[in-house]
């Protein structure tokens, strides 16, 4: 996302960027009222709505909306429909570290699966009740305490992974050695694991 467009992630629900969009303040409107729903053979159409696009101030925060509400119709932040079908695929892989930030200093915004998952590792990791979680990501406090489970399985697994390949003499990757200490034989405690996600 562009800082200048928008410095900060639009919270839920808010519509307040419409009123700068340039499809809102242009005349277009009266001229064609579809303009941004053209037919996919229609590029004269396509070609004046990117145009009006390519000069809009909240470009990206349009193509954010499309695709956290799921918006396949229509032009949305200079992009047809067949060109943001592939950013809709991979939408809830997004992993922007600024909107998880947000989240966890108390912003009300929308989250793709894989920054829900880094909210809940980093409230995990600095001792975040499942309370306060349930209530950043908008969940039951059971639901939380089940993303905390989660969580701690992921990381002791991932901890186990790395104590198997250290008994194997495997090299890490950017290792510069060519195999690594044997660790001790205790199992990682939550303050082991870390502080940051």
């Amino acid at each position: 996302m562009n800082s200048a467009d928008n410095p900060s992630p639009r919270l839920l629900g808010d519509t307040s960027w419409h009123d700068r969009a340039a499809c809102r303040t242009t005349v277009h409107d009266q001229d064609d009222p579809d303009l941004f729903f053209p037919a996919p053979d229609e590029m004269d159409r396509i070609r004046m709505a990117k145009v009006l696009c390519a000069q809009c101030p909240v470009r990206s925060t349009c193509l954010d909306a499309a695709l956290e509400n799921g918006d396949q119709d229509g032009i949305r932040g200079g992009m047809t429909e067949e060109e943001r079908h592939p950013l809709h695929r991979k939408f809830q892989h997004r992993l922007d570290y600024a909107r998880v930030n947000a989240v966890l200093a108390g912003s009300d915004i929308h989250l793709t699966t894989a920054e829900r998952r880094a909210v809940a590792r980093a409230a995990y990791q600095a001792g975040t009740p499942a309370e306060e979680l349930a209530r950043l990501l908008k969940v039951t406090k059971a639901h939380a305490q089940k993303l905390y489970c989660r969580t701690r399985r992921q990381i002791r697994n991932r901890a186990v992974d790395r104590h198997e390949k250290t008994d194997t003499g495997e090299q890490f990757p950017g290792s510069r050695t060519t195999t690594l200490a044997k660790p001790s034989a205790k199992a990682p405690s939550h303050d082991d694991l870390g502080k940051a996600a």
